[in-house]
């Protein structure tokens, strides 16, 4: 498996190498006008319309604020307010709110998260990357082998609050972080029951035992922890930043090191746990304001102490990214089913060529379009300890001693932007193979990375 990981890390500086020899030397002189200089508040925002057969249908919008104050610093901000609320039929739905300052503090950089998420299918396809054995048929309804179209889904009830302090330590590039996250996760089974409300019976979901049922069941999921809990992480860390904009930047690196500490005494779980979150990304312009290249790599594992399974699917960033579930869906490897990628420690990386093919300037605001290519990757790299003693000798869902390999996606994506920071995305994502799902189209704000 280290082989492998170093593997990774050398296809990806050798997809730069040559990328960064021509940027460095590169003199072509930009034509492009000059953005206009926004000021003062500016926002953007999109609705939310979706829809899916098991979870209903979704509405919403979600809205971004910016205060750009007298505009000497555009096209960074003073002040960003995130709203997000959207809901389905079903009982599903998101309420964060996400606020991030240079100004509110002064010196100190401050990103605030307060969200509350329920989710009513909830990807869950075990621990330990291919270890988990992933069958389609059994959730094709024209399948011989069909389970439920839930088999590979769960409940889950998730409140985080959450607190970011950045400082400079030799000035605005070198930084300190410190930080403190709680969250209350109440996890359960699907409720079928509420799902099949309304259908017709050609539509209703089967009442049978699902994979968290089964891992419940087997105690790969300790009873103690099968609900879910409470956990509080105390952060500090490290952050070389010299992006030049950091919606989407034309050069710079951005890289960071967060130790997590879980005190058992701060939340519901037995014992401790600590985690070491290591991010760098780097970026390199092709042509001025038109072509750019990034790439990003993530090493993410557990030093010390027990983490209950709620906890493994999580994979930290400074701000102004947040929490994210993964690896494997929208925020991490594209294209890959989302928490496809489970495990005590997990290292994931993306290549995205990003081309500006439109500039212009619409209702006094200013707008570029973008179109990019990318490659995502990710792999388990820390496996998570279970008990299999209850697991019978029969099951079809685990792979003992598999080979664990680069979860891969790759495809295309298309943003509109407005005054460099509204971003609205549209990403699609092909897996490259079959054990981790077919496709994705995620739509939603902001780049990747």
């Amino acid at each position: 498996m280290k082989i492998k990981t170093l593997l990774f890390s050398a296809f990806l500086l050798t997809a730069i190498l040559p990328v960064l020899a021509q940027a460095q030397t590169d003199s072509i002189q930009s034509t492009k006008k000059a953005d206009k200089i926004k000021k003062g508040w500016n926002f953007g925002g999109v609705p939310v319309i979706a829809y899916d057969s098991d979870i209903g249908f979704k509405y919403g919008a979600v809205v971004n604020v910016f205060n750009y104050g007298d505009g000497t610093r555009y096209p960074k901000y003073d002040h960003s307010l995130y709203f997000e609320w959207s809901r389905t039929t079903k009982g599903s739905g998101i309420n964060q709110f996400i606020y991030d300052s240079e100004r509110l503090i002064p010196g100190i950089r401050l990103s605030v998260e307060a969200s509350l998420l329920t989710e009513q299918s909830l990807d869950f396809f075990g621990f330990n990357g291919y270890e988990s054995y992933y069958n389609p048929d059994l959730e094709d309804e024209d399948s011989d082998n069909y389970l439920s179209r839930m088999y590979y889904n769960m409940d889950r009830k998730l409140t985080r609050l959450r607190a970011d302090f950045q400082g400079k330590i030799t000035g605005p590039k070198f930084r300190w972080l410190a930080g403190i996250e709680y969250s209350n996760a109440k996890m359960n089974t699907v409720d079928i029951e509420k799902l099949n409300k309304g259908k017709d019976d050609d539509e209703l979901l089967p009442d049978t035992a699902l994979l968290y049922d089964n891992y419940v069941a087997w105690g790969i999921i300790p009873e103690d922890q099968a609900k879910g809990g409470k956990v509080t992480l105390l952060k500090a860390g490290l952050v070389y930043d010299t992006r030049d904009i950091e919606a989407n930047p034309m050069r710079g690196i951005w890289t960071e090191v967060q130790l997590l500490v879980a005190p058992a005494f701060m939340g519901s779980i037995d014992n401790s746990f600590t985690k070491l979150a290591i991010t760098h990304r780097q970026y390199f312009t092709l042509a001025p304001q038109v072509l750019n290249f990034a790439y990003r790599l993530s090493y993410q594992t557990k030093l010390g102490g027990e983490m209950p399974y709620y906890t493994l699917p999580f994979v930290y960033n400074t701000a102004p990214n947040y929490t994210r579930d993964g690896v494997g869906g929208s925020k991490t490897v594209r294209g890959v089913m989302r928490n496809r990628v489970v495990g005590e420690g997990v290292l994931f990386g993306n290549l995205e060529l990003r081309w500006k093919f439109l500039r212009t300037t619409l209702f006094n605001q200013n707008v570029y379009l973008a179109l990019s290519g990318f490659l995502d990757g990710g792999m388990v790299t820390k496996k998570h300890d279970f008990d299999k003693a209850g697991v019978p000798a029969d099951q079809l869902y685990m792979v003992e001693n598999a080979d664990e390999k680069l979860h891969l996606g790759a495809g295309a994506g298309f943003h509109f932007v407005m005054n460099q920071n509204f971003v609205i995305a549209v990403d699609y994502g092909r897996a490259l193979d079959p054990g981790d799902g077919e496709s994705g189209l995620y739509i939603g704000l902001n780049f990747l990375y």
